[in-house]
């Protein structure tokens, strides 16, 4: 029996970080299905958004958070969020991070729904970089943690609605002897927690690395865990338009926070009559009429411009940026073209203020948990405080949970069959048309409809294989890959349907306004029919 105290799933910041403090508790393994260095935390541009000026204070930084989350933001959540996250900005700082400094303090950027500067970043545009890789060396300090690349998780090892351990399928030479291919692995911990990121890559165009279609989301709600709020996805307004390409290489909103304006077709600003904040206004608000002024010109893209703008600024803060428009043929002190892509899942697994799930000894942190503080969309650049405060809180109620006494007997279930893999990639690729097709930035009933009727058609063709090879406990990989797949996508497109309303990362065209009546969690469980939950009630109090 491979046994640790934690077993962290996922390489991303909440996952190194959490990885790190758990150490300070026990041993430590960490998996990730492909490099440790492949998650969005990695490819963050913008920052991270802390309390961290004189000038500012968290209660400012609650206000737009809620503003932003457009009432459907736990306060207690946010509350928690704003004012432990300067304590840890303060704490990985004296543990040697370095963040951009101007005349000896530190760089404070402005992005989009805030009002204040608050936004941290490091080597210019490389923030997700820079703070990960401080993570990674916080780990490698540690003598306890262990880490599996290429090891994907398949299950969590559940019984009577606590979790033992993980199901990995692994070609890690420090797992398996297997020579091609890889083979089934289970490892054993007291605590298991899941950080294995969003589900932005089973949409056509995203600026998420394609291993983040969401494994996370279905298998936890596999085993039992409530899932809230997924018909919420924030498109981020400004992937650069590459043609014939369904990878969009994210132009950090701080691009726009320093003044960069968006031009239609007719080289005018069209966001300056939509809203007081123009160019910085929330995220879902300038992704919607970035949509709206492409249609309206009959073009896949609109012009982002920073010619306005001190070309020496523009180096200088941005990079990276600058130097990947540049490999694509375009000047960031000039003009590039950009259109919206998926970018982050608002909603995810329910957890409580601790990282608590619905399964005991199963905590989520990062973008696969649902804590109640994005609300219906995500204010720019909290997504790595929340890894930040939360895993670190998740780590602290470990300690009260204590050891496991005695562990179950589970058997391996899984093969791997090679000529599956082909149907996999038609399904998935079949899926990414349906997501931007029917679940995309704009939606309408009869769309939801048509792309439920179509995720159904591919489910019933997974199940008629997995039956001919005598149905469950012989899962092959490939299939249950492509069910996981499915899986997500009936999970955003189903509250999607039932919210007759437009709230954040979710606009119905035909009901294009906010109704109150509305103003709930959407809640969803194996074997149960979608339910809601009020907020700012004791829903999240277990």
């Amino acid at each position: 029996m491979r046994k640790f105290d934690y077993i962290i799933v996922g390489s991303g910041l909440a996952g190194l970080y959490a990885a790190w403090k758990a150490s300070l508790k026990g041993s430590v393994a960490v998996i990730t299905k492909s490099m440790v260095r492949e998650s969005n935390s990695f490819n963050a541009q913008g920052g991270i958004a802390a309390v961290t000026s004189l000038d500012d204070n968290p209660e400012i930084h609650k206000s737009d958070t809620l503003i932003a989350g457009r009432g459907l933001c736990e306060d207690r959540s946010v509350e928690i969020l704003v004012n432990e996250g300067p304590d840890r900005i303060e704490e990985i700082i004296a543990e040697g991070m370095k963040f951009d400094t101007e005349n000896g303090a530190l760089a404070l950027g402005l992005e989009g729904g805030h009002h204040k500067r608050r936004i941290l970043h490091a080597g210019g545009d490389a923030t997700g970089r820079w703070i990960t890789e401080f993570a990674i060396s916080k780990v490698a300090e540690r003598d306890n943690i262990t880490v599996f690349e290429n090891t994907l998780l398949l299950d969590l090892l559940v019984e009577n609605k606590t979790c033992y351990g993980v199901r990995c399928w692994s070609t890690n030479e420090a797992l398996t002897d297997a020579v091609e291919g890889g083979e089934e692995v289970m490892l054993f911990a007291n605590h298991v927690f899941l950080t294995s990121g969003g589900t932005s890559a089973i949409y056509a165009r995203t600026t998420n690395p394609q291993t983040t279609v969401g494994d996370g989301v279905a298998i936890a709600y596999k085993a039992g865990c409530r899932i809230l709020d997924m018909e919420f996805i924030q498109f981020h307004p400004s992937g650069l338009y590459l043609k014939d390409s369904s990878q969009a290489f994210l132009i950090s909103e701080a691009v726009r926070g320093e003044r960069a304006h968006l031009l239609g077709k007719d080289g005018k600003r069209f966001m300056v009559p939509i809203h007081e904040l123009a160019e910085l206004a929330p995220r879902d608000i300038v992704a919607r009429s970035i949509f709206k002024q492409m249609r309206q010109d009959g073009m896949p893209y609109v012009t982002l411009s920073l010619k306005h703008l001190d070309p020496a600024m523009i180096l200088k803060r941005f990079p990276g940026i600058h130097a990947k428009c540049k490999e694509f043929g375009y000047d960031l002190t000039q003009e590039i073209p950009v259109a919206p892509a998926a970018h982050y899942s608002v909603g995810g697994v329910m957890s409580n203020n601790d990282g608590r799930t619905d399964v005991k000894r199963l905590y989520v942190c990062g973008e696969v948990a649902a804590t109640g503080i994005m609300g219906a969309n995500r204010l720019a650049s909290n997504s790595l405080i929340e890894c930040l405060v939360f895993a670190n809180r998740a780590v602290e109620d470990s300690v009260k949970v204590g050891a496991v006494e005695a562990y179950p007997e589970f058997l391996k279930q899984y093969s791997r069959d090679d000529a599956n893999e082909a149907l996999y990639l038609e399904v998935r690729q079949q899926v990414a048309e349906i997501m931007n097709t029917y679940a995309g930035i704009i939606r309408s009933e009869e769309g939801l409809k048509e792309g439920l009727k179509e995720i159904e058609k591919l489910r019933n063709i997974i199940k008629q294989k997995q039956d001919e090879r005598g149905g469950e406990p012989n899962r092959e990989y490939y299939l249950e890959a492509s069910r996981r797949l499915l899986c997500v996508a009936r999970l955003i497109m189903s509250p999607a349907l039932l919210r007759k309303e437009s709230r954040g990362g979710h606009y119905r065209e035909d009901y294009p306004c906010a109704d109150e009546a509305y103003a709930l969690h959407s809640v969803q469980r194996r074997g149960e029919e979608i339910t809601t939950a009020p907020v700012n009630g004791n829903f999240f109090n277990f």
